[in-house]
């Protein structure tokens, strides 16, 4: 099945292009094209491997929770001309990725069980089991790194570095917060709980915006409500949606991204997998039947939906 693991298009007014990780960034003016590809990353390394239609799933994911926190904050999106695509505006990123968690799972769990009590400067109460809920949600700051892996970083190390500003890192605290309030309740309302997830801001026209992605399977965990308060009793792991079932894969094959390891090639048959899990994540956590995009010729959809709204817009 095609797959868009990578793109070199070239837009009409094109002035720059970013290859990231997952995304692939079109300077277009004061616009940003963002094309969602099917790479996928762990542990800060694209795999080998592209899942269908893994893009599309973040892309229209994103999106919905854009348009239904537009009240909380402004953000970047303007359109999508294509399944994977998003027009926005073109922002000035602020170099801090605001991670929130709700509950002692993922890296957290693993500095917990390394026996620190403290990250990023909070505190986490002693006797905790994993996945349970923290007694009220906790922002883990990261650096946003060009390469290798993000930092940890607390909020007084951001504010004696200079990296932004308390009135701005205030700002940001607060939409971190009710965005998490409002993923929660949104979440819930589909028999999940979001776990943890991190927001990335910008800058544009004086105001700080939210850019990227937001409570996608890539950038956020959700665990199953039903069953969860038993599996925690009986200290089973929980059902989780989210792309750690791939780092547990990576991780049962030697994998974490350390020095010296080899990256496994993930069969077709967890290719496929994967991307079911995708395309389920995406119709649990909207309520949404997910219609797979035309993937005959990917690349030649999008550089034409994409020309196509250019020219009319």
């Amino acid at each position: 099945m095609p797959t868009i693991a990578e793109t070199n298009f070239s837009f009409p007014g094109q002035t720059g292009v970013y290859h990231g990780k997952v995304r692939d960034v079109y300077d277009i003016d004061s616009k940003l094209v963002m094309v969602a590809s099917d790479r996928i990353s762990a542990f800060d390394h694209i795999l080998h491997n592209a899942i269908p239609y893994k893009g599309q799933v973040l892309n229209q994911t994103a999106n919905y929770f854009l348009n239904a926190t537009r009240d909380i904050v402004p953000n970047w999106l303007i359109a999508s001309p294509d399944p994977n695509v998003s027009v926005g505006l073109r922002c000035e990123p602020i170099k801090i990725e605001m991670v929130i968690r709700g509950y002692l799972a993922g890296h957290a769990w693993r500095e917990y069980t390394a026996g620190r009590r403290v990250i990023c400067g909070e505190p986490m109460p002693e006797g905790m089991k994993e996945s349970q809920r923290f007694p009220k949600p906790i922002i883990t700051p990261a650096t946003k790194a060009e390469e290798g892996h993000d930092e940890d970083i607390s909020k007084d190390e951001i504010l004696q570095q200079g990296i932004l500003s308390r009135e701005i890192y205030e700002q940001l605290e607060q939409y971190t917060h009710q965005l998490f309030e409002r993923g929660t309740k949104m979440a819930a309302e589909q028999g999940l709980i979001l776990v943890d997830t991190k927001y990335e801001f910008g800058m544009y026209d004086g105001k700080v915006h939210l850019i990227d992605e937001i409570h996608t399977p890539d950038s956020s965990r959700y665990y199953y409500a039903e069953g969860y308060e038993q599996r925690l009793a009986d200290g089973e792991k929980q059902k989780q949606l989210s792309k750690e079932f791939v780092r547990e894969w990576l991780m049962a094959h030697h994998f974490q991204g350390k020095e010296g390891q080899i990256m496994p090639e993930m069969p077709e048959a967890f290719v496929q997998e994967v991307s079911e899990r995708y395309i389920m994540l995406y119709e649990t956590i909207t309520g949404e039947k997910f219609e797979k995009g035309n993937s005959e010729n990917p690349h030649a959809r999008i550089l034409k939906n994409v020309i196509k709204w250019l020219s009319e817009n």
